[in-house]
């Protein structure tokens, strides 16, 4: 059983910073781990992903603001948000692939940033 635990959560003022952390647990190894985030209205949209060799990718409206982090021995995804606006309101979902196993998602996590 294959167990994606996200934590970080929260609500904080437009400028100031959470940090989203995720892990898989009951696995040996993932290959690559993201976060997704879905507003109320929206489609859900792809926000960083972190791949092999220590790649990473983000979405447009985050770059210079959000920083990924993969850590291969505690296979944990974490998710740096800084400089937050309330754009960045939304249910953000961890995400876990495995190329034998196939993916995982967690339940997800609200992020409210409202003055």
């Amino acid at each position: 059983q294959v167990q994606v635990v996200e934590s970080g959560g929260g609500s904080v003022q437009p400028g100031g910073s959470l940090r989203l952390s995720c892990s898989a647990t009951n696995i040996n190894s993932i290959n690559a781990g993201g976060w997704y985030r879905q507003a109320p209205g929206k489609q859900r949209e792809l926000v960083a992903v972190a791949t092999s060799g220590g790649n990473t990718k983000y979405a447009d409206s985050v770059k210079g603001r959000f920083a990924i982090f993969r850590d291969n021995v505690k296979k944990t995804v974490t998710l740096q948000m800084n400089s937050l606006k309330p754009e960045d309101t939304a249910v953000y979902y961890c995400n876990m692939y495995s190329d034998r196993l196939g993916d995982y998602w967690g339940q997800g996590t609200q992020v409210t940033v409202s003055s």
